[in-house]
C-alpha cells in the first residue's frame, strides 16, 4: 500500500483520535479560546463556502473559494485546527502543521493526480493559477469562463457541512466549560 493510500485511510480516525485526546487535556485560556475560536470560525466559513460550490466528479470547482486555493476544504481544515491549537497552547501548532504535512500533503497530491485525470486541459490551468494550499489574494477567473455558479445552499446541505459547524460548536463549548470550571 502506498503512503498516500495509507494517509488517506488514517486522515479520519487519525483526526478524531487526536481531537478527542485535545478536547481531553486542553488547557484553554480566554484569550486563547477568543483568538483561536475566531481563527477557527473563519476556517468553518471557508468549508461552508466551499462545500457550496463543489460538485465532485462532475465538473471542475473554480469559483467561490476553488478561485483562491484549489483545496480550500483542507485549507478550512487546517483553520479550524490551528484556531483550536491557539486556544489551547500555540505551540500546539507545530503538531497540526506536522499533522497536515504527513497526511494531507500526500492526500492532495492523490486528489490532483486524479482531478487531473477527470479534466485534463482545464485542471492544467487551474493547476497553473491557483495555489495548491495556501490561498491567493485574488480570485482567478478563466480566460475562457462564461458563467460562474454561486454558492448552492442545497450543495452545503448534501455534503452535510452542517456538521461540521455543529462539531465547531460542541467543541467550543466544552473549553468553555473547561475555562470557566477548570477540568
Amino acid at each position: 500500500m502506498s503512503y498516500s493510500l495509507l494517509a488517506k485511510r488514517l486522515r479520519l480516525p487519525l483526526g478524531f483520535l487526536l481531537a478527542g485526546a485535545y478536547l481531553v487535556l486542553a488547557r484553554p485560556s480566554a484569550n486563547g479560546l477568543l483568538v483561536g475560536g475566531a481563527i477557527a470560525l473563519v476556517g468553518v466559513l471557508v468549508r461552508a463556502w466551499a462545500s457550496g460550490h463543489i460538485m465532485k466528479n462532475d465538473r471542475l470547482a473554480t469559483g467561490g473559494p476553488y478561485a483562491h486555493t484549489r483545496n480550500p476544504l483542507y485549507f478550512g481544515s487546517f483553520l479550524i485546527s490551528a484556531g483550536f491549537a491557539v486556544a489551547a497552547h500555540w505551540a500546539l501548532l507545530l503538531v497540526v502543521a506536522g499533522f497536515f504535512a504527513l497526511i494531507y500533503v500526500p492526500t492532495m497530491q492523490r486528489e490532483r493526480a486524479n482531478i487531473a485525470g477527470r479534466f485534463p486541459e482545464a485542471y492544467a490551468a487551474y493547476a497553473r493559477n491557483v495555489p495548491m494550499f495556501v490561498p491567493r489574494l485574488t480570485p482567478w477567473r478563466p480566460a475562457d469562463a462564461t458563467a460562474t455558479t454561486g454558492f448552492s445552499r442545497a450543495l452545503y446541505m448534501k455534503h452535510g457541512e452542517w456538521k461540521a459547524a455543529l462539531g465547531f460548536l460542541a467543541a467550543l463549548l466544552v473549553l468553555a466549560l473547561k475555562l470557566q470550571w477548570s477540568w
